[in-house]
């Protein structure tokens, strides 16, 4: 118990003082305005960030479940955990197919997980636009791809796998939600082949310090060609990470 007069008080207190003073901040744009199959920059800025704890982190919350950060890791389906260092090179891996807006949620939050500023931004994401005087399916087949269009009601049974899967591993069951991943992959949902390869793949499991689950690069590698072949933009880095077989 905290006594009002008493030196747990006062320190609160100065405590609060001093983040009144100095309130912090998110600056991120109002739009994000991108293409399906791309890479984009997801630019946030926190200030005052030399007055950010250091082990404070970003939450976004909002993004389609099957894109994907290029920093940070997946707490739940669409919700992401980005450290602070790790902002200047956050880009959004927007895979084949997808299109529509999205409101995010982006808030900063200590380490107790108290949440610091709130900010949001709203990512609108079109449909590919086939190149100048080619037919729209060219695109795909000059990269190597055969994305399949996949029905409303086959795109709605993948999504709903690939977040279960997501849930299964926000609990820490990367083997069970590596099989509704590969379901899901199976239906022809990139980021789901994506997501079974990683579960595989020895830097992926040593980035999220995984124990008790042996990596395997041959599988991590059918993985990632599938999710190649589906479109994912981000699956051609990950294989060349791979040692060679």
């Amino acid at each position: 118990m905290l006594l009002a007069g008493g030196r747990g008080g006062a320190g609160l207190t100065q405590l609060a003082e001093a983040q009144q003073a100095q309130p912090f901040s998110i600056s991120v744009p109002a739009e994000l305005r991108a293409e399906a199959s791309s890479k984009v920059p997801l630019p946030i800025q926190v200030a005052p960030e030399a007055a950010v704890a250091k082990n404070s982190f970003v939450r976004i919350r909002g993004l389609p479940p099957i894109v994907a950060l290029t920093e940070g890791h997946a707490i739940a389906a669409g919700s992401w955990a980005v450290p602070l260092h790790a902002l200047p090179a956050l880009h959004i891996i927007l895979p084949v197919g997808l299109d529509g807006r999205s409101e995010i949620a982006i808030n900063l939050v200590s380490i107790e997980g108290a949440v610091l500023a709130t900010a949001k931004t709203t990512l609108i994401v079109a449909a590919a636009a086939p190149a100048r005087g080619a037919v729209a399916a060219q695109p795909s087949v000059s990269l190597g791809l055969t994305a399949p269009k996949l029905t409303p009601e086959d795109r709605e049974r993948a999504l709903a796998l690939h977040a279960k899967g997501m849930e299964l591993a926000d609990r820490g069951n990367i083997y069970a939600a590596r099989k509704f991943f590969e379901r899901a992959a199976e239906i022809g949902l990139a980021q789901s082949a994506v997501a079974a390869a990683a579960t595989y793949d020895p830097n992926e499991l040593s980035r999220l310090n995984v124990l008790g689950l042996q990596p395997d690069i041959e599988a991590a590698r059918k993985w990632y060609e599938k999710a190649r072949q589906l479109g994912a933009v981000e699956a051609e880095t990950r294989l060349r990470r791979l040692r060679p077989p």
